[in-house]
């Protein structure tokens, strides 16, 4: 389980920031950033564990928590994101680099320390450490992987209304067998992204 040692040990104010969406091959890459005041009480803490490890219940429970938290000033929250256009145009890496990056920016506060899940650092404008396997080990990171993941979530479900046929709100935009057999038969919408190799199959007609 997450705790949190690794804030402890630094200095000033400490964001964990994490992201959702790399693997898919439609929506954007969302990234969240997470601040805590202080210390969470265990009530909170024992909610938040990597999103993966999570069903979609308890990352509803955890998220729903970490709102209340951040209305009664315990959490600050920042939220960024990279769409489908820009992934195409920049790479997966530097786009979830960007959405940290927006997602950093987007706090009410400035963080003096950024606890980033991984070991690629993002070019953000406060100082980074890496943490391989963060969303398992440092509770900031846990709770901006839960935020990550279940604003995105929403936001595919959004995404599906506007463009039904894909099943975004049963796969999130992920390469399931479902996804594919719609991309065949209805080819790419505006929203998946180019630059993906099952996209530009049949973006060029090649499945």
């Amino acid at each position: 389980m997450p705790d949190f040692s690794h804030e402890r040990e630094a200095l000033g104010r400490v964001a964990g920031v994490d992201e959702a969406g790399r693997g898919p091959l439609a929506g954007p890459v969302l990234a969240a950033a997470v601040m805590f005041a202080r210390e969470p009480p265990d009530d909170l803490a024992t909610l938040l564990d990597d999103s993966k490890k999570l069903d979609a219940r308890a990352r509803e429970a955890a998220f729903g928590a970490l709102r209340d938290a951040c209305a009664s000033g315990l959490v600050q929250i920042g939220i960024g994101a990279a769409s489908a256009a820009e992934i195409g145009r920049l790479n997966i890496l530097r786009a979830t680099h960007l959405a940290m990056t927006r997602a950093v920016a987007r706090l009410p506060v400035a963080p003096s320390l950024a606890l980033v899940d991984g070991n690629m650092p993002p070019p953000l404008s406060c100082n980074v450490r890496c943490i391989v396997g963060g969303d398992a080990r440092c509770l900031s990171i846990a709770a901006a992987s839960i935020v990550a993941k279940v604003v995105r979530d929403r936001a595919m479900t959004r995404l599906s209304a506007r463009w039904p046929g894909y099943g975004f709100d049963r796969h999130a935009g992920y390469p399931t067998a479902a996804h594919r057999a719609a991309l065949e038969q209805l080819g790419p919408c505006p929203h998946h992204r180019r630059g993906f190799r099952p996209v530009d199959q049949y973006l060029r007609g090649c499945c």
